[in-house]
């Protein structure tokens, strides 16, 4: 069985949000025309306490792009974004979620980040949603949302981890590129996974 994984598209990922992505926006009518593909969804949610330690805000000194040790991992200290109860945290205008079966919370630890649906960065804790998929009897995911270099990547690669057969859909992701090549080097990562990148033009009629 075949799952279609949502990730962030969320008001704070979108322009005019606190940590926009370029073209951010675009995802979501792509999103919503992929989603017909699919009987199972799943989506994630980035949802931080106002004090999450990746908030540059949040150490004195430092400002966004800035790297710092946080619980024995480098971590790149981000803008205030997706805070609980926001309308930052809010789901994009438009995005279907009428058909979605299960919605995850992430980043919800203020001493570690959570980029993958799966698990937090340290894959200290996780987060049910591999457990939920396989209880469901997937064995294949397509991952789309935001951003290509670094939610999406690592919800791949951990889905690629766990044993689902994983793909990427490239035209229905946007990267932060936060240094130049980001996005790509973020796709060749994949690749090396395992994880195959594809189209949405490639996946047909409904799954």
């Amino acid at each position: 069985m075949e799952a279609l994984i949502v990730v962030d598209i969320q008001n704070d990922f979108i322009p005019g949000g606190a940590l926009a992505v370029p073209g951010g926006d675009e995802v979501v009518s792509l999103v919503n025309r992929l989603q017909t593909r699919f009987g199972l969804i799943a989506a994630t949610r980035d949802w931080h306490p106002p004090d999450h330690g990746s908030f540059a805000a949040n150490h004195p000194g430092k400002r966004a792009g800035d790297s710092i040790m946080l619980e024995g991992l480098n971590q790149t200290l981000w803008p205030v974004h997706c805070v609980q109860d926001t309308p930052g945290a809010d789901f994009a205008p438009g995005l279907y979620r009428d058909r979605w079966a299960k919605v995850v919370l992430k980043g919800t630890d203020p001493r570690i980040d959570s980029y993958s649906g799966f698990y937090d960065n340290g894959h200290r804790m996780a987060t049910g949603l591999g457990d939920y998929l396989k209880e469901e009897g997937v064995s294949t995911v397509f991952v789309a949302g935001l951003a290509t270099d670094y939610c999406v990547k690592f919800t791949a690669l951990d889905a690629q981890g766990l044993g689902f057969e994983t793909y990427v859909v490239r035209d229905c992701c946007r990267g932060v590129d936060l240094n130049p090549g980001d996005v790509e080097r973020a796709v060749d990562e994949m690749r090396t996974a395992g994880v195959g990148i594809v189209g949405s033009a490639e996946l047909g009629n409904p799954r």
